[in-house]
């Protein structure tokens, strides 16, 4: 699909939900629609990045991506959180090749050039001859970076300030629930979609009973709801007595981009969704635990794996589907697919605002 296409797609009206349909294939496919999601929506947009316990200690840091940007997140001496560009001033190597731990200092990984954990640049090795080059004003270009309820969120762009984000988001969240959590460990899926095809089938419950036996066994699907704030939304469902989950509510959380927290009885589930190609994206799954409850990390991670393996099938028939030539947007389901809806607003009114062609 082509950048012509693309533009005509940005145009695509806002509609109320009782008269919604799915937005246009073009903003699903292609170059011209990647560089723009990874430029103006997903650089700039908060999203979760790691957990706080990576990053615990000074020195410690992780090497991440926000919307194809290399960026670094490091803890200082005083115990706050610094984000970087992972890229020296010198000739754009990286920075840290790799998370860490207790790091002193950072050190380009191509010529050596030293920064403290700050950002500012200490060390220039045989830069002696260089005429009026002072070392003492440069330093790292910082990004943006938030703590919340364990979890780090971060962002390369401008745009609303994390608290701002936070307030929208955090009553459909169970903040006390969450911060009651401990990490366990992580996994990462890849998926042969657009990243935006996996968020649409995250966004609803719709397909639970006919794509996840498994999953649609253990939700009252018949008990479905779902909220919308500004920059958020909730599916709910009542959890049938089950050995895995327990008995409660089960909170499915997106956030504005690209962020979900899956909040179940003694346990959360976060994914970040990460666009790799018009075509591509990763799953970054983190597990956290009640304590006492990480003992069912095993059977939890192998249920996991199977619903994200029927996700990843479906998602990509949809690709698929979307790059025929065969597919003009249907109608939405006022009563299945409203966070599908809202998302897509959301991305309609972000196209809508950039005047530049990618």
């Amino acid at each position: 699909m082509g950048t012509t296409d693309f533009q005509t797609g940005r145009h695509d009206p806002v509609r109320p939900l009782d008269e919604a349909q799915a937005l246009d294939p073009s903003f699903y496919l292609g170059q011209a629609a990647f560089d723009v999601d990874q430029r103006h929506i997903l650089a700039p947009g908060w999203q979760l990045v790691a957990p706080a316990d990576l990053v615990a200690q000074p020195g410690d840091h992780i090497v991440r991506e926000l919307g194809g940007k290399p960026v670094l997140i490091v803890r200082n001496a005083q115990g706050e959180l610094n984000g970087f560009n992972n890229v020296c001033r010198h000739r754009a190597g990286p920075v840290a090749l790799c998370d860490g731990k207790g790091a002193k200092r950072l050190r380009c990984a191509y010529h050596g050039w030293i920064y403290d954990l700050d950002g500012r640049l200490k060390v220039t090795p045989q830069m002696d001859g260089a005429k009026n080059f002072d070392p003492s004003g440069i330093r790292l270009p910082a990004i943006d970076v938030a703590e919340w309820c364990g979890m780090i969120f971060a962002r390369a762009g401008p745009g609303p300030g994390f608290a701002d984000v936070a307030a929208d988001f955090a009553p459909l969240a169970a903040p006390d629930h969450l911060t009651a959590m401990q990490y366990h460990h992580s996994r990462t899926y890849p998926v042969a979609a657009n990243w935006k095809v996996y968020v649409d089938n995250y966004l609803e419950g719709y397909h639970v009973p006919v794509v996840h036996a498994g999953l649609n066994a253990i939700i009252d699907y018949g008990d479905y709801t779902i909220d919308l704030s500004r920059w958020a939304s909730v599916q709910k469902s009542p959890m049938e007595d089950d050995s895995l989950y327990g008995t409660g509510e089960a909170r499915y959380v997106f956030i504005w981009p690209n962020t979900m927290l899956n909040i179940l009885p003694n346990r959360v589930q976060t994914n970040r969704v990460i666009a790799t190609g018009p075509a591509r994206c990763e799953v970054e799954f983190g597990y956290y635990y009640l304590p006492g409850e990480e003992r069912r990390a095993p059977e939890d991670d192998a249920f996991s794996t199977e619903v994200q393996a029927e996700d990843a099938m479906i998602c990509e028939r949809v690709q698929k589907g979307l790059a025929s030539g065969a597919y003009t947007p249907g109608r939405l389901s006022p009563q299945q697919e409203s966070a599908v809806w809202h998302f897509q607003n959301l991305l309609r009114r972000a196209y809508g605002t950039q005047k530049d062609t990618p």
